[in-house]
């Protein structure tokens, strides 16, 4: 069988090929793309598809059918970024697709921007939720944003105003590529589609908050006013030392148990764009607060479970760590978790009652880990005078599964 070339091309078509693209193209059997892609080429000799919709199933039985015809799939700029490369080759293997990559979207603008490529976070809008912007937001950042369509300009100004980067100076680069390309710049504030939005567009932002905004950065502990919760949420201090020991990787997922209020779930994820997190919560207000609360910082991604474990993490994807902030009590809970967690992988839990820390002094004597207790106080006033306020103490036990289990 054939391997399948995946043709980047550009927004100006035949023009932005090489001479041994174009010929590759000419003798192709099947050439399959997007309308706005398969409308780019000259006549070629190719049978032309219509990229499939549903995508995945009719893309898989076309390409598995191929035999041994030349079969080029088309896609805009650079296939393998946030392009469709990565779908071919997770659906055939790297051994059988060739990427014949174009100059991508992010080059393009920085070069038009004259902004640095390596200072600059991408944010795709294509099919995911805008609101992952939120996360990227610090003074000074530069950021680019991939357009879903015409659109995806003012969603992006909204967004940023309702963060508190009103002040942000936005850039539309429409077609980019294209004899036609052009834009318009403005603040988010005011931001208004004063002129022809194209639907092949990036937006470019230069982060700059209102005077009153203070920004959040990546870093665990957010403050706790951030959050909606209805008191189920571990404060900060005690999130920040949670987050140390539990060590958000990339690409890396979190089991949240008895999520309250999402915090530890939702920081995990603002660490690295790839981290992905599931919190598993029984309450239904508090499943509300946790999309609410995710949406609201950055991780639209995360994955809401309602339903009380243990019998809720039944078929859910093995994760690198978990923390059980609730339901340690609970029939079969930290069992089920400790099966399921990779080898290498930690598990932190946290208690504040007598029943739970009891629960956790067993589970310490038998699997070992590490057992703490953590008592802060913040200052507060008491009069005309100021006092130290206890919060209740917590008992956290971590503990990693070695990589021989």
């Amino acid at each position: 069988m054939s391997r399948v070339y995946v043709v980047g091309i550009g927004a100006d078509g035949w023009a932005s090929l090489s001479a041994d693209t174009r010929e590759l193209l000419s003798d192709a059997d099947l050439v399959i793309g997007g309308t706005r892609h398969l409308d780019l080429l000259p006549e070629v000799r190719a049978e032309r598809v219509t990229l499939p919709s549903p995508l995945l199933p009719a893309l898989r039985e076309v390409l598995g059918s191929r035999g041994d015809r030349l079969v080029c799939v088309l896609a805009s700029g650079d296939p393998m970024f946030y392009g469709i490369g990565r779908t071919i080759v997770d659906l055939l293997g790297p051994d059988d697709v060739i990427i014949v990559p174009n100059i991508s979207s992010l080059a393009l603008a920085c070069a038009q921007l004259r902004w640095p490529v390596e200072d600059v976070e991408v944010i795709s809008a294509v099919a995911r939720r805008p609101e992952r912007l939120r996360a990227a937001l610090h003074p000074g950042r530069r950021l680019l944003v991939l357009s879903e369509g015409a659109r995806t300009p003012a969603i992006v100004a909204q967004l940023l105003t309702t963060a508190g980067y009103g002040d942000s100076e936005i850039s539309i680069l429409n077609d980019l590529g294209a004899e036609r390309q052009g834009g318009d710049v403005g603040r988010a504030r005011t931001w208004k589609d004063v002129g022809q939005v194209s639907a092949l567009n990036v937006v470019a932002v230069q982060c700059v908050p209102d005077r009153d905004t203070v920004p959040l950065g990546r870093s665990p502990g957010l403050p706790d006013e951030v959050y909606d919760s209805d008191g189920q949420l571990t404060k900060r201090e005690v999130r920040a030392v949670t987050l140390a020991h539990l060590r958000p990787g990339p690409g890396e997922l979190l089991w949240d148990v008895g999520a309250g209020s999402g915090s530890i779930g939702i920081e995990w994820m603002r660490h690295h764009p790839t981290a992905r997190a599931i919190a598993v919560e029984s309450a239904e207000n508090r499943v509300k607060r946790i999309v609410a609360n995710a949406m609201s910082l950055g991780v639209p991604g995360i994955q809401v479970i309602e339903g009380r474990a243990p019998e809720a993490l039944d078929g859910l994807d093995r994760p690198h760590a978990v923390f059980i902030g609730g339901g340690l009590t609970g029939c079969g809970v930290v069992e089920a978790c400790w099966a399921a967690l990779r080898p290498g992988g930690r598990l932190v839990a946290t208690a504040v009652t007598v029943e739970s820390e009891t629960a956790l002094a067993s589970w310490h004597a038998e699997l070992g880990g590490d057992l703490v207790r953590l008592a802060v106080s913040r200052a507060e006033p008491l009069g005309s005078f100021t006092t130290w306020r206890p919060m209740l103490p917590v008992t956290q036990w971590t503990v990693r599964k070695e990589s021989t289990e």
